[in-house]
């Protein structure tokens, strides 16, 4: 097991030795502590966009369901006559310069997987950039839009928000609820007071402190031809490779087990860059991927491998919820 997943091991199911990392922790917690209290003030460099700006983000480590949901958001918002953008950090991604418009043409290394995905899934305007309020101010220079999605960036403090919705794995929670490096957590648990909303997915109900989304696994989509299949395609007992290289692949090796059928799971760090000699696994099998994945390896993709295609599923307080905090934001909004 290599370092890295040792230590995420450790931070949810508890070690002893993290307590040596207990200084470094403290002076973690001074760093980003003192960043909030900056931007709380006003201080330093904050770029305040003239549409709304929703923030959606974690803070903890590893995936918690951001693009879905980031997905959902898109089409719920257009569904009300919004004209909506998204604006990404896009890590990994080696573009000629910054920042970059993303384009469903393009290629993951290029664009960064992530981005790519929503692009390729919805045509949003989309643009990438680690300077968020700098993506924001090109993508606005370049499209007409009401309001603008930030995948990530909860911690990126040079970017006024109106709105932030934080995500939180049900299953997995806060772990030991410390701070890096002796927990997950990227700020202290009392930041979860000062966000507007917490989603908890895999949640099955909604609870007094956040909304429950779960996701919906909806398809079967051929890396070669783009074909869909129902979920039906593999019977119950079907034995076939697995692939994540996500923030938290068990969550999708649980869902295929969920379906019936019988993974052989491999995983990789997030944001794997894959080869056709890595995914070349024996026994024969057909081999499924996250949609994450699966922008990356179209162009040397055999006839039977697969990805998953997922919908994120909130609650109907959640939904309720966006809808008022919308009318909120936009008043008088267009109508479809």
């Amino acid at each position: 097991m290599a370092f890295a997943d040792r230590l995420l091991e450790a931070w949810y199911t508890g070690h002893p030795t993290l307590n040596l990392l207990r200084p470094l922790e403290a002076l973690y917690r001074r760093v980003v502590r003192g960043k909030r209290e900056r931007f709380l003030a006003g201080q330093g460099e904050i770029y305040r966009a003239p549409v709304p700006v929703l923030v959606v983000g974690n803070i903890t480590v590893g995936g918690t369901g951001k693009t879905p949901l980031i997905l959902f958001l898109i089409e719920h918002c257009r569904q009300r006559g919004l004209r909506v953008g998204v604006v990404s950090r896009g890590y990994g991604a080696t573009p000629a310069q910054f920042p970059w418009r993303v384009r469903a043409d393009q290629s993951a290394a290029e664009a960064g997987d992530e981005p790519l995905l929503i692009v390729q899934r919805t045509g949003v305007p989309l643009m990438i950039d680690p300077d968020r309020g700098q993506a924001v101010r090109a993508l606005l220079a370049a499209e007409p839009l009401d309001l603008i999605l930030c995948d990530d960036g909860m911690q990126h403090y040079r970017l006024a928000r109106d709105l932030e919705l934080v995500l939180i794995d049900a299953a997995r929670g806060l772990g030991n609820r410390r701070c890096l490096p002796a927990g997950p957590l990227r700020e202290p648990v009392e930041r979860l007071a000062e966000v507007d909303a917490v989603l908890y997915n895999g949640a099955q109900a909604d609870c007094d402190d956040g909304f429950a989304f779960t996701l919906q696994p909806t398809a079967l989509v051929n890396l070669r031809s783009g074909e869909r299949r129902a979920l039906a395609h593999f019977p119950p007992g079907q034995a076939l490779h697995a692939v994540a290289g996500i923030g938290n692949p068990q969550r999708f090796f649980n869902t295929l087990q969920g379906l019936d059928w019988r993974p052989v799971p491999h995983a990789f760090a997030d944001h794997a860059v894959f080869s056709a000699e890595a995914l070349s696994f024996t026994p024969a099998l057909p081999l499924v991927m996250t949609e994450k994945d699966a922008v990356k390896c179209r162009a040397f993709a055999a006839d039977d491998w697969w990805y998953l295609a997922v919908d994120a599923r909130p609650s109907q307080a959640f939904v309720d919820w966006f809808d008022a905090a919308l009318q909120r934001l936009l008043p008088a909004p267009p109508q479809p």
